[in-house]
This record gives structure tokens, C-alpha cells and sequence, in this order.
């Protein structure tokens, strides 16, 4: 009897545990400043994990026009070596965008985030919400390193700290289109 009791009391602890880790925090701020990472809701699931990062980076071009496609990654030239592995993305593009200074990023390669950002899709929502969390816990320690991160289901928008919070809130607005 003994060893029912304490077979139930696991029981009940592991369920604690797995409701535990499966909540997710929901952060809809819509602060547009660097390090700070928006969800912004997506119109369907399915939708957003239905797009590549090319398409995502075309479809936020429909909302700024400054945006031009700079790269597609693949697993061979991914900087990030994170295209395709367990928890990585599913595609990444990057982009730049004619409001960003050509003297503010001079030397820095062509598809560096500073040049005006990137997209990054995952599989789930939650594997984006990580990824800006990582992205953002290392600006913290290195301020070159911030951004605007804006998430929409599977797909993290990273943005380019030189531009301002006013420029910055047209890739939110477009990826609330995503």
C-alpha cells in the first residue's frame, strides 16, 4: 500500500512538472526597441509555417518598400550552421533596407543584420520565441549586438539596431501581415 502511495505522489509530481514546462509566455508587447522581442499574431498557424524566409522577406517588402532581398541561405553557407539541424530554422533569408547608412556599415558584410535584418522560420512558435531570447541575452553582454526582433508564429523577424523605433514599427506592421 505503501508503495502505491508514493507511485501515485510521482505520478502526480511528473504531471506538475510537464504542465510546468509546457506553459509558454506570451509577450505582445509592441515596443520597438532593440532587444525587445514582440509576437505579433499571426493569422493562422498554418500560414506562417506554410511560408519560406524568402517568401516572408517578399512579403514584408509589401510594407516597406526600402526592404531589398539581399541572400537565401542554404545548409552549406548558413553563418549560423542552425538551417535544417534539430531546433534550428527551417529557411533564412536576409535583407537590407536603403534607410540604414552606408557609412554606419561600412566593412560589414552585405548580409549582416545591421544592414537591415533578417528572417528566420522554425517549425514552431516557441522555437522563435527562443531564439530571440538567446539573440537577445548575448546584446546584453555586447550592445553592437542588439536588435528588433519580431515574431509571428514560426517566423522571427530580426532588425537592424540603426534604424530608429518610428522605421523599426514598419516590420512589425508587416509581420502582423505574416
Amino acid at each position: 500500500m505503501h508503495i502505491r502511495t508514493i507511485a501515485a505522489g510521482l505520478a502526480f509530481a511528473g504531471a506538475l512538472l510537464v504542465g510546468c514546462s509546457s506553459a509558454s509566455s506570451t509577450d505582445t508587447s509592441s515596443s520597438a526597441s532593440p532587444q525587445s522581442t514582440s509576437s505579433v499574431a499571426a493569422t493562422s498557424a498554418e500560414k506562417s509555417e506554410a511560408l519560406t524566409a524568402q517568401q516572408a522577406v517578399a512579403a514584408l517588402g509589401k510594407s516597406v518598400p526600402e526592404l531589398k532581398l539581399v541572400r537565401v541561405y542554404t545548409e552549406a553557407d548558413d553563418p549560423n550552421h542552425l538551417l535544417g539541424r534539430p531546433g534550428g530554422y527551417t529557411s533564412k533569408a536576409a535583407f537590407s533596407d536603403s534607410r540604414v547608412s552606408s557609412a554606419d556599415v561600412e566593412g560589414v558584410d552585405k548580409d549582416a543584420v545591421e544592414r537591415g535584418g533578417s528572417v528566420e522560420v522554425f517549425k514552431t512558435e516557441n522555437e522563435a520565441k527562443s531564439r530571440a531570447k538567446y539573440l537577445e541575452t548575448i546584446a546584453k553582454s555586447m550592445p553592437i549586438a542588439t536588435e528588433y526582433h519580431y515574431i509571428a508564429g514560426g517566423i522571427l523577424v530580426r532588425v537592424s539596431h540603426l534604424l530608429t523605433p518610428t522605421q523599426a514599427r514598419d516590420y512589425e506592421a508587416g509581420a502582423k501581415s505574416l
